[in-house]
């Protein structure tokens, strides 16, 4: 593919990137209907009486998706109060799960042929468990093999390192996420309708997400020659530390991990020395003090900080060495607007090392064997 095919990006994940408020317009639309007050979710054909008899979920997905399901599960337990298990794929299908009739397995995969998530979605199936796909790919295995599909909109995407396919996912699971609530009752009116508006605000928050571009790239150049890092967060900001992480990782060959920040106590605080870059991510109200605490842990040891925190949170930029600000969503909400900031540190820290960022060394788009 020429570079035409980029619209004038230097690289396919860069324009992936910027495509991300789009990609979540998309996604939304026809479900979320103006004016009214329920999600359509019409393609995966779930009642109020099939709810009744699920007394678990189960989530199998890898990479970027299983992160996608972590976060999935904050929002489906809060809201609809089902229990939700995510396993990763490659584990669960080899292993004698505990599904049944009673369970609601939802199989996660951008390109709907991920032979773990495929073959783990059929052991479910063979187990008497309901069934429903998130995938980007319309007529792709898993859907097809699952009977009920919930279709995200990123369009085709030819970077390896997913970036915009993930952000549609999130908008698939926030959408499941309120629609179980609806069914069950587990959500108040007043709660319901707040939550509905914040999703239609996404595209726009996500836009201005992206004029961070620049401090970004000026980071990463600073950067580009440091050997390993860390990533810390709390609740579903430990879900998408684990997905900056992995960004990092696959497109920078940089060793970084990805820890809770309360575990990070338990035997990683040792790893902590002298101008060690961590990534903090602090965007839950609810977790703020907690969160700040550990930050002021790792600042007093030496380590050269960058926050992730809503604007206006003035106390993360009186310890932090420096902060990208989100824009104001309720906390359920802002992985999708704050993981771009982690997606074009990655991108920009690979293209300043040199690599070849659509294309990282050992990696495949979709891993099909098994």
């Amino acid at each position: 593919m020429n570079k035409a095919d980029k619209k004038g990006y230097p690289h396919y994940m860069l324009k992936e990137i910027y495509e991300q408020p789009e990609v979540i317009e998309n996604t939304l639309k026809d479900r979320l209907i103006p004016g009214s007050e329920d999600i359509n979710l019409s393609d995966i054909k779930l009642t109020q009486s099939d709810l009744d008899g699920v007394h678990r979920m189960v989530v199998v997905a890898c990479g970027t998706s299983y992160h996608a399901g972590l976060a999935g599960k904050y929002l489906i337990e809060k809201f609809a109060g089902i229990p939700v298990e995510v396993e990763i794929a490659s584990e669960f299908r080899y292993r004698d799960p505990v599904v049944d009739k009673n369970s609601l397995v939802i199989a996660i995969s951008q390109s709907g042929e991920t032979a773990d998530t495929l073959d783990a979605m059929r052991k479910a199936k063979q187990k008497g468990a309901r069934i429903i796909a998130i995938s980007n790919v319309a007529g792709s295995t898993i859907p097809r093999e699952a009977g009920h599909s919930l279709y995200t909109c990123a369009g085709p995407e030819i970077s390896i390192a997913s970036t915009k396919a993930y952000t549609s996912q999130l908008i698939a699971l926030y959408l499941l996420a309120l629609k179980l609530a609806q069914l069950k009752g587990g959500i108040d009116l007043e709660t319901y309708r707040q939550r509905l508006g914040a999703l239609s605000s996404l595209p726009g928050k996500a836009r201005k997400m992206l004029d961070c571009s620049g401090e970004m790239k000026e980071l990463a150049g600073r950067h580009k020659d440091m050997e390993k890092t860390i990533y810390l967060g709390r609740g579903l900001d430990y879900a998408l530390a684990l997905e900056g992480s992995l960004k990092l990782k696959e497109t920078c060959y940089i060793h970084s991990a990805a820890y809770p920040a309360g575990e990070f106590r338990h035997g990683p605080m040792a790893l902590v020395e002298e101008g060690l870059f961590v990534f903090f991510l602090a965007t839950q109200d609810a977790l703020l003090d907690k969160s700040l605490a550990n930050l002021r842990e790792i600042k007093d040891r030496g380590a050269y900080v960058v926050a992730l925190a809503k604007e206006g949170s003035r106390e993360v930029g009186e310890v932090a060495d420096r902060v990208i600000y989100v824009p104001e969503v309720p906390d359920e909400f802002t992985s999708a607007p704050a993981v771009i900031p982690l997606q074009l540190f990655a991108y920009y820290m690979a293209a300043a090392r040199g690599h070849d960022v659509d294309k990282p060394r050992s990696l495949v788009k979709s891993v099909t064997d098994s």
